[in-house]
């Protein structure tokens, strides 16, 4: 479900808490050390078996895998470590090591050890490759993850200061300056001969952008699209001089973020009246109608939901405006009542202050659920002040691998305590969010993955028993212990790791759950928003218990395989919850598990299958049974994939190589085989999608999620640019219905160019959404969000460039060689390559600067 991390098995490792400090000889090596990665084939002509995985089936395709250079040269001036070893965070399992001097061996999850072979020892001054093979292959120059690190006998380990990210002064972004340039298209675009993806150069991107067609300036700039508008003739409404908010049916402080929105577009308080009237049924809910005309502004909600959301459509219109509205009439209801985002601060941590921002573009958006994921196996990030080592231990990473005060160093994170990928929400934080949250009518679903995905807890559970027992606390150092000493079972989950699942059989592991939903249904009743939905997971389960005694025994007595505990876990937490009054959730795959019979009646569903795999089917037939089916699907929806086909785009690519703005944009979650017409699968090829159980009447989908996993995604500023703009693209989905979406007919199936899909209609609301998305930069850089904006396409023709944008009025550069940026304006003669790049409107960021060369066939 998240990014796939393979590794070989485990050999025994001392443990480094409690070393001493680095040594002078080895914090200069790794101050020191030259350390790059190159990427050198992502197709090999043969690919070694995965000792980690399962064998294929009969008719598997063939195994993929990929081969890197990691290039190190010692420092002249130190003496090398004896006993010295190179740690780092190494996406898929090390297939085979070629070097003369290192060995590889896997510590847990993605975390390897290069170690020297016996009898060997480092020079000073000396140039040493290890060339690996390994079984993912890297279409990212993102997935070398950083700070790798050193580490002798005696010594604190210490992190190679060569691996240490940069930041991009014209972007604004992260860097990875030990990571070599991907140029070879042929070796490293692709990973066999089946995957048809090409790199988004400059040219292909030009002929895209191009097809598209120019993005319009609308007049109506409202994101996402009001269901109807009216203009009419007469006077135009000055603005510029303030509001003066007259309301019935509502308070103020209820809509205040709303109307706080409208000051920071320069509207703030004066003498045009603002009537808002809450309370018509007439409407829909979070439905609205709001009139402008030279006598003010008029807005009719069915409920608070509605006022603010009319609030905020006129913010916008507004501010587009400048000021001076032209007479209008708006009506306006939302198609999915779930309208949901969902941020991973567990892998790698990201808080208050950055989820606070996130909050506020919500809400400008109208998305109405924050699906806020708390744990994972490498990090627990929300305050249980019961089990003070969640946070104490499972809010941190750092280069110890014992996991005694804190967790090893998964994910490249940086080990620094006070790094920003490490920490956790405290109290106050979580009900300053809550807080927001309720202000901008948002609901916060708290997730914590169970009873795989569980490593932070399990481990912080072993730190308090460890604690407790050594003070002769034995029946309290138990009483919270996920593990059962005598389980002998030995599994890998997906991302390898082998100690990452509660033990469901136990009464502590309940116990743990328990503990954890009263602390959170208490925060969320101080609030004053009630724990209406609890998301537990549930997903990717390794396949754990069955050397377990207690699960043996609970089997035996139930008389059912042990296989099947997992299921039964999900079936009973499920339960515990609805009998409080609180709705389980969870991934789609963990349900599938159960039996339905055994799950209360009303449970949400997040599909997070893709739609040429299982979703269809999945979707519609977890609907069917009146669940609160919630479309997550990662081919369309998870925002950690790629923007671009690019090797200097960021993202996991196991669901799909790109998900750029076009791509959601066009996704039609309302008919879901039909976007096989317009959509191609992760290997970049048409497909059909049949409808095997179709949807019966009355039943329907709850709503849409974007989903951001943080697995490769480290520090705020990324957040914001894997969101941003798509989650206007995800918010247009939820919230309006598509007009080439043709109408859901039971058992239909699709193929790609399928008729059906109307490509005209498709392509002038792309032109629409462009247009209203470039109209909503300014706000984002006037809020500080750090969005992605698409490099221009641009080619070389009879010696002149030519450039677009992806979006209408996008200020484009260029630079020939020794010269400066130059704004483009119209095609230009030029001599030799030539490096291009958009800039937003504020002018104090720039994308990515790609070049475009003379000769095109050399690039198509």
């Amino acid at each position: 479900m998240r990014l796939l991390i393979a590794v070989l098995a485990s050999a025994g490792l001392p443990a480094l808490s409690g070393a001493t400090p680095a040594p002078a000889d080895l914090s200069r090596f790794a101050a020191g050390l030259g350390y790059r990665v190159t990427i050198v084939d992502n197709h090999p002509t043969t690919c070694p078996r995965d000792p980690a995985a399962p064998p294929p089936p009969p008719g598997a395709p063939p195994r993929r895998c990929m081969i890197e250079d990691i290039d190190l040269d010692t420092p002249a001036d130190v003496t090398p470590p004896a006993g010295l070893e190179i740690g780092a965070s190494i996406i898929g399992s090390v297939l085979a090591i070629d070097s003369a001097e290192f060995d590889s061996r896997l510590v847990n999850g993605d975390v390897t050890l290069f170690s020297l072979k016996p009898g060997h020892l480092l020079a000073p001054g000396r140039h040493y490759r290890l060339r690996l093979t390994t079984s993912v292959p890297f279409f990212s120059r993102a997935f070398v993850l950083p700070h790798a690190w050193v580490r002798a006998p005696g010594a604190a380990p210490a992190v190679i200061a060569a691996t240490r990210p940069g930041t991009d002064p014209d972007t604004g972004l992260e860097t990875l300056p030990y990571i070599a340039p991907m140029t070879d298209e042929a070796r490293l675009a692709t990973a066999d001969g089946i995957d048809t993806h090409r790199w988004l150069t400059p040219p292909r991107a030009f002929d895209r952008y191009v097809a598209r067609g120019v993005g319009t300036q609308p007049d109506i700039v409202i994101l996402p699209a009001p269901t109807q508008v009216r203009r009419s003739a007469g006077a135009s409404l000055d603005l510029s001089h303030g509001v003066r908010p007259v309301l019935s049916g509502v308070s103020r402080a209820v809509i205040a973020p709303a109307l706080d929105g409208l000051a920071r577009a320069g509207i703030g308080a004066g003498p045009v009246p603002l009537r808002i009237v809450v309370g018509d049924r007439d409407l829909p809910a979070e439905g609205y109608r709001l009139d402008v005309d030279a006598q003010g502004v008029r807005i009719t909600a069915h409920d608070a939901a509605g006022a603010a959301y009319a609030v905020r459509s006129l913010t916008q219109q507004a501010e587009h405006d400048h000021g001076v509205v032209r007479p209008l009439s708006i009506v306006d209801h939302p198609r999915y009542g779930y309208r949901g985002l969902h941020v991973d601060i567990a892998r790698n941590f990201h808080g208050r202050a950055e989820l606070l921002r996130l909050i506020e573009q919500m809400a400008a958006v109208k998305l109405n659920t924050l699906h806020l994921h708390l744990a994972d196996d490498e990090g627990w990030r929300m305050e249980i002040p019961a089990l003070p080592e969640l946070t104490q231990v499972g809010a941190y990473r750092c280069l110890a691998l014992d996991d005694a005060t804190c967790l090893q160093p998964q994910l490249g994170a940086d080990p620094a305590r006070d790094a920003g990928t490490n920490g956790y929400l405290t109290t106050a934080d979580y009900l300053a969010i809550l807080a927001a949250a309720k202000a901008r009518q948002i609901t916060v679903i708290p997730s914590f993955d169970m009873p795989g995905h569980s490593r932070a807890a399990i481990k912080a559970m072993e730190a308090r028993y460890r604690r407790l027992a050594a003070t002769g606390r034995t029946a309290e150092a138990e009483r919270y212990r996920l593990v059962e000493p005598a389980d002998a079972t030995r599994y890998r989950s997906i991302q390898t790791y082998d100690d990452n699942t509660l033990n469901v059989c136990i009464p502590q592991t309940f116990r743990f759950v328990e503990t954890v939903v009263a602390r959170m249904a208490a925060l969320h009743a101080r609030a004053g928003v009630p724990l209406r939905r609890f998301h537990i997971g549930a997903d990717e389960t390794a396949g754990a218990w069955t050397g377990s005694p207690a699960c043996r025994a609970e089997a035996a007595r139930l008389g059912t395989p042990v296989a099947q505990m997992g299921a039964r876990f999900v079936e009973r937490v499920a339960t515990m919850l609805s009998q409080q009054g609180i709705e389980p959730a969870a991934w789609s795959d963990g349900l599938t598990h159960a039996d339905p019979a055994a799950l209360p009646p009303t449970i949400q569903s997040n599909v997070w299958s893709g739609l040429f795999g299982n979703a269809v089917a999945e979707a519609h037939a977890q609907a069917n049974r009146g669940w609160t089916v919630v479309l997550s699907m990662p081919d369309f929806t998870y925002l950690d994939m790629p923007q671009a086909v690019d090797p200097d785009e960021s993202g996991a690519t196991w669901a799909t190589r790109e998900i750029d703005l076009f791509r959601l944009y066009a996704f039609m979650p309302g008919n879901l085989a039909a976007n096989a017409a317009v959509a191609t699968d992760i290997l970049n090829r048409t497909g059909t999608v049949a409808d095997p159980v179709p949807l019966a009447p009355g039943r329907v989908i709850a709503g849409i999620q974007g989903q951001l996993w943080s697995e490769m995604v480290r520090r705020d500023s990324q957040v914001e640019y894997m969101l941003f703009p798509r989650l206007f693209a995800l918010a247009e989905r939820a919230w309006s219905p598509p007009a080439w979406e043709p109408a859901y007919a039971p058992g239909a199936r699709y193929g790609y160019g399928d008729a059906r899909v109307d490509p005209a209609a498709l392509l002038a609301g792309w032109r629409d959404f462009a247009g209203r998305v470039s109209a909503r930069l300014g706000a984002l850089d006037r809020d500080g969000i750090v969005y992605r904006l698409a490099p221009p396409g641009a080619r070389i023709a009879g010696g002149r460039l030519e450039a677009v944008a992806e979006l209408p009025g996008t200020t484009i550069e260029y630079r020939v060689a020794g010269g400066a940026w130059t704004r483009y304006a119209a095609p230009v003669a030029v001599d030799g390559p030539v490096a291009v790049r958009s800039r937003t409107p504020d002018g104090r960021r720039a994308s990515r600067t790609v070049t475009v060369v003379p000769t095109r066939a050399a690039w198509q």
